[in-house]
């Protein structure tokens, strides 16, 4: 990371960037940078864009070769192409990049025995975009809120964090919202956030399955109902229960290991594993592991025709409360 902000700062660039991982407000923030860094102003006809699966490989070697128009540097970026998780033609292209070409890969996902990666982690600049752990989220939220003339007790921005989920982007929407807010007042309280922030897809979900683990099922049914009324699918629905009592099962299995170590095996925020391993408790690994079948079964029936989704995830959640 050190390298790549020496380089904008002192407009010193190397021929290939690749941005990638999880935080999407930071990849777009240091493509941006490098943008405007390298460009310095010039208007598009020395920048070109291309983006997605299909991305064409000849057109990129074309652009790369057209001299750049009254600027030291043509420009070319390359988002979410695929491109560093499958074989491509463009690694063998790249050593005879011509020196006014710079490339910038932006993805989410790499696999690091890729050719195309190896070349760029050797001869340009890799930097993995993570999410922020707890203590730095927090220090984060503190920091804005401050500048903003806010101030924020721990246990409040541990609550926030639950709501507002690990994505930078949604994170400094939802404490632009809350300072527009508690506009006249100081401190952030648990109210101005449940007053005010929008509560992730995934913590409703949360709260749904601990409703259902403590028998509340009128409580499960009626945020099930809310998220139909979002419009989510009952099936995008069922695949996030799936993906929950996937991550309980592992919580459960890991019981031992320090919170950032199970962040890490499971691929969670650290911040979450203490609700995850409170939620996991309220069940037994056998009673995890036959709800993973309902939800699985459950699918198999819808796409099969025999079970109408909706009423599919309301019967899951009944054998929940049941369990």
């Amino acid at each position: 990371m050190q390298r790549l902000k020496e380089d904008i700062k002192n407009k010193t660039f190397h021929k290939l960037y690749l941005l990638y991982g999880e935080e999407d407000y930071l990849k777009k923030l240091y493509r941006n940078s490098l943008e405007k860094a390298v460009l310095e102003g010039s208007d598009n006809m020395n920048y070109s864009y291309f983006e997605g699966k299909d991305t064409d490989i000849l057109k990129i070697k074309e652009t790369a070769e057209t001299l750049p128009f009254f600027s030291d540097y043509r420009l070319i970026t390359i988002e979410n192409s695929g491109l560093l998780k499958s074989a491509s033609a463009l690694a063998d292209y790249l050593p005879g990049l011509p020196e006014s070409a710079i490339i910038i890969f932006v993805e989410k996902e790499i696999d690091k025995r890729n050719k195309l990666y190896k070349y760029i982690n050797k001869n340009g600049i890799a930097v993995e975009m993570k999410q922020m752990g707890t203590a730095d989220a927090k220090r984060f939220i503190g920091t804005r809120l401050k500048e903003n003339g806010k101030q924020i007790r721990e246990n409040t921005a541990d609550y926030f964090l639950q709501q507002a989920g690990s994505s930078l982007s949604n994170i400094i929407n939802e404490i632009d919202k809350l300072v527009s807010y508690t506009y006249g007042r100081d401190e952030i309280t648990i109210e101005d956030i449940d007053a005010i922030c929008c509560v992730q897809i995934t913590g409703r979900i949360f709260q749904m399955i601990d409703y259902a683990a403590m028998g509340k099922l009128k409580e499960a049914l009626g945020l099930y109902n809310d998220l139909l009324e979002l419009r989510e699918s009952p099936m995008s629905i069922l695949y996030l229960v799936t993906r929950q009592f996937n991550i309980l099962l592992q919580t459960k299995a890991l019981s031992g290991l320090t919170k950032n170590e199970i962040a890490s095996k499971i691929q969670i925020p650290p911040f979450t594993v203490s609700k995850y391993v409170t939620q996991a408790g309220r069940f037994k690994s056998r009673q995890l592991r036959e709800l993973l079948d309902e939800c699985t079964e459950t699918e198999y029936k819808y796409k099969r025709g025999m079970l109408d989704a909706q009423i599919g995830v309301e019967i899951l959640l009944l054998k929940m409360a049941q369990k």
